[in-house]
């Protein structure tokens, strides 16, 4: 049993795969992604692997937060990724993109935070034409680490290491996925596959154009009050209004 109270702020532990919720919280039942409804996204469709790929735990927080959490307008989530491989392709999340905050240009922006094991996380900007991808950046982050996915990039999270991965999350409320081409094209703009032992970038052939990768280091935020290894749960009555860019995504010069 792994104990996420340091980062994770909140009583809870993983066991076997699954969540176990201690004081303050009420157990939450998560929603489980299948491998039969996620193989549009992989590289191989028909590919071998795992039922269960991961657990979504959504609205997790303290019954004396809910209150506060209701006012922000805000969700915290707990997702826990299995380790594996689906054919010779690691483990992830479907991928997605964000809506469009009604009356501004803006996609809702999202925070990332690794509580245990060790997150790959794809970022990809739509180019103006379908099927083609202008910018996509690669992050490797670490327990305790921040990652913020600004407005206008879909992203996809990838378990590539033999434990599970669990990770939180900020996001609006109001929130609500955009699967769009990530969906029709069989995924992200790259598969992460094991070869020879270790994980290699392919590209994905049904996008059009897809622009060479850039890796991007885990930082700090002190912009938004987010600095590594300081459990990001604490800002909703340490700093509220530094989580105001979530739901407010055109008051930052992004």
């Amino acid at each position: 049993m792994v104990d996420l109270k340091k980062y994770a702020y909140l009583d809870v532990k993983l066991s076997d795969g699954r969540l176990q919720f201690g004081e303050g919280l009420v157990p939450i039942e998560p929603a489980c992604r299948y491998l039969d409804d996620a193989r549009y996204a992989f590289l191989e469709a028909n590919a071998v692997g795992f039922s269960e790929l991961y657990y979504m735990y959504r609205d997790v927080a303290r019954n004396e937060d809910r209150v506060a959490l209701a006012a922000l307008g805000l969700r915290y989530d707990i997702t826990v990724i299995m380790p594996g491989l689906i054919g010779r392709e690691y483990n992830k999340t479907v991928g997605h993109y964000h809506p469009v905050k009604r009356g501004t240009p803006y996609t809702y922006p999202e925070v990332y935070e690794v509580l245990h094991g060790e997150a790959t996380y794809l970022l990809q900007r739509p180019g103006a034409k379908a099927g083609t991808v202008e910018e996509a950046l690669v992050m490797v982050a670490q327990v305790g680490d921040k990652v913020v996915i600004p407005p206008d990039f879909g992203h996809i999270t990838i378990n590539a290491k033999s434990c599970p991965l669990v990770m939180a999350n900020w996001v609006a409320a109001e929130f609500s996925s955009v699967y769009g081409e990530i969906k029709e094209l069989q995924g992200g703009a790259y598969y992460l596959v094991v070869q020879d032992g270790a994980p290699v970038w392919v590209p994905n052939p049904n996008y059009a154009e897809l622009p060479e990768q850039k890796i991007s280091e885990p930082r700090d935020y002190p912009e938004f009050g987010m600095f590594s290894n300081q459990p990001m749960y604490k800002m909703i009555f340490e700093s509220p209004e530094k989580l105001r860019f979530l739901t407010h995504p055109e008051s930052v010069v992004w």
